[in-house]
């Protein structure tokens, strides 16, 4: 039986329990400032200080901080030129992601002025990338059609690229004469080539291809005039590491270094080392490597996740960074080791909540990396659980704060993340075993886990809850209807339910992931499309289900969605909905706190009832 979900008033009877987690979502956050290269004083950041995620214009020089965007459904995607004179940002219409670039002065634009198209002549698109100089902008745009990239230098636009494939712009060299791209050419977005374009002639004047399997991610290039050394991470060693490729020379160089997990880089500004980014067992480390020497330098920060850092001009490094217990804060450390908070809002910080501890699940995959938590002051023994399913598939639960799980944490139940087979951060194996039965890969893994929670007297078998947004989302739909014997309710924001009419139906560089991960389309390969379907499985559903979806996301259409919700009804099967009106997901604090009660109220109701 279906019904549109309520939104209770309230959670708690306790008004300090009541405010402390609507505290959690609506405390002002900000993300890592973004500065021009050549006036560094001059930064962007987003912030949520309005009630919805916009962009804000800070001039460190002044002190002064002024809000660029205010749109009703948000801003999340901007940057500033490098001379600090123009804001670029992308428009889009109801948070479909569909849209165009626009830009104003960095000072503020007159009240009766709107924002100009930043590349006239350009049509509407999905960005591919953006990267700017100071004659030359470097525009992705991505359509049903494939992959266009324009070169825009002094208000004249030209195509530079063109190809049916997904691709899109990664970094414009510091003279503004190379442009590297990252292409699927080859036919296998997830694992993508990198090319180097002339700006002026338009030639490809260098290529690099792993081969199948293999994929590289472009880093940048070094930050120094008519330098043509390209950072890069590979994957040649089955985990991502770092070379840097000479383009013009034509030769690289492999950085070796001695760190479990996987590592990412940016250049320092002199071009003479790199900050690392170290990523292992769901936690972050920073390190300063030598590039003449090979000298690798651990720096001082606190344990938890990094989630962005940067090098300033002056050689200070500064990062966002959370963990589980400790809200977000934007961090400097300063080239003399001194250690300061930076860019701190206004108001008060977000309530805190509790650690995150490590779970290894050892399976015939190999050992599986989950990170549990249970209520404070909670008694022994098996309580309700919330295995909360991550997005991606190429991301993964970290160390890093979640108003969403300190709720959970809050109304008394127990939550584990499974950092399943296609996570990031375990090697390339790891993530691209779900490659050919994806879904049903993931979900052997999320029992392997709920096996060991009910075995360990974790969790109480009875009262388990699968629930996921995006990709977690799917898992979680397709998680009650091939395992509807663990399960005695679930949540699913903004998932595939349908994944042939979800095919059919979404953005052209997401059909393209969505054939590399399958190994063809739907046409090509109806069966494996159909096992790894939701809407396959309704019929063996038996847990109530709560289904939350934007009514303009170009990722999980409506549409499939629909179809799924019509399934059920038709085998009279219960669930609830929930509509909003964005996109995949919602920049909105109001609609997020929303969301969140939704889904509480909607597993107390079930697990009452049952």
């Amino acid at each position: 039986m279906s019904a549109a979900a309520a939104v209770p008033e309230t959670l708690f009877d306790d008004p300090v329990a009541e405010a402390r987690w609507r505290a959690r979502f609506t405390a002002p956050r900000v993300s890592l400032p973004d500065w021009a290269r050549d006036a560094p004083d001059r930064c962007l950041y987003t912030s949520n200080a309005s009630g919805t995620w916009e962009v804000y214009a800070w001039d460190r020089s002044t002190g002064t901080h002024r809000q660029v965007t205010e749109r009703p459904h948000g801003t999340h995607s901007a940057t500033v030129s490098p001379d600090g004179e123009q804001v670029w940002w992308f428009a889009d219409t109801d948070g479909d992601e569909f849209g165009s670039w626009v830009t104003e002065p960095f000072a503020g634009r007159p009240v009766d002025q709107q924002p100009q198209p930043a590349v006239p002549g350009t049509a509407p698109a999905y960005p591919a990338g953006l990267d700017l100089g100071l004659r030359t902008a470097a525009v992705g745009a991505a359509t049903d059609e494939g992959t266009t990239v324009w070169i825009s230098r002094d208000g004249v636009a030209q195509v530079l690229y063109r190809s049916e494939h997904d691709a899109g712009v990664a970094s414009l060299s510091r003279d503004e004469q190379l442009l590297a791209i990252v292409h699927s050419e080859h036919g296998d977005s997830r694992h993508p080539a990198v090319r180097v374009l002339d700006t002026g002639a338009g030639e490809a004047i260098a290529e690099k291809w792993d081969g199948p399997g293999k994929g590289l991610e472009v880093l940048g290039f070094a930050r120094l005039a008519g330098d043509p050394r390209l950072l890069l991470s590979h994957e040649r060693r089955g985990r991502q590491e770092l070379l840097i490729w000479d383009v013009k020379a034509n030769t690289e160089t492999e950085i070796a270094l001695d760190l479990p997990g996987e590592v990412t880089a940016d250049w320092y500004p002199d071009g003479a080392a790199l900050l690392i980014v170290h990523e292992h067992a769901a936690r972050s480390t920073l390190h300063r490597y030598e590039l003449a020497t090979g000298e690798l330098t651990a720096l001082d920060i606190p344990a938890g996740t990094v989630s962005n850092a940067a090098v300033r001009p002056d050689g200070t490094i500064e990062y966002a960074w959370s963990c589980a217990a400790e809200p977000p804060t934007i961090q400097a450390l300063d080239a003399d080791g001194t250690h300061r908070a930076l860019l701190a809002p206004h108001g008060e910080p977000a309530p805190g909540s509790q650690p995150l501890a490590d779970q290894f699940v050892e399976t015939p995959a190999g050992a599986l990396h989950a990170l549990v938590a249970r209520p404070h002051g909670a008694p022994e023994g098996p309580l309700p659980t919330v295995f909360a399913l991550h997005g991606g598939p190429h991301a993964a639960d970290e160390d890093r704060f979640s108003a969403g799980r300190a709720l959970w944490l809050d109304a008394g139940f127990a939550v584990v993340h499974v950092n399943y087979r296609g996570s990031t951060g375990y090697g390339s194996a790891w993530r691209d075993a779900i490659e050919g039965r994806p879904g049903l890969t993931e979900l052997e893994d999320v029992a392997a886990v709920h096996d060991w929670a009910v075995a360990s007297g974790f969790s109480d078998p009875a009262r388990c809850v699968v629930e996921g947004w995006s990709w977690g989302g799917y898992l979680a739909l397709l998680a009650l209807g091939t395992q509807p014997q663990r399960w005695a309710a679930g949540i699913a924001g903004i998932p595939v339910a349908d994944y042939t009419a979800a095919y059919a139906d979404e953005m052209e560089p997401l059909r393209a992931f969505d054939r590399a991960l399958f190994g063809g389309s739907p046409e090509e390969l109806p069966e494996v499309y159909r096992e790894s379907s939701p809407i396959s499985y309704a019929t063996d559903l038996r847990a109530p289900v709560l289904l939350l979806a934007g009514d303009n996301d170009p990722r999980c259409p409506i549409r499939q969605i629909d179809n799924y919700l019509e399934r059920l009804a038709e085998l009279d099967k219960p669930f609830r909905t929930y509509r909003y009106d964005a996109g995949h997901g919602s920049l909105v604090v109001a609609e997020n706190l929303r969301q969140a009660a939704v889904e509480v109220a909607f597993v107390r109701d079930v697990l009452r009832k049952s």
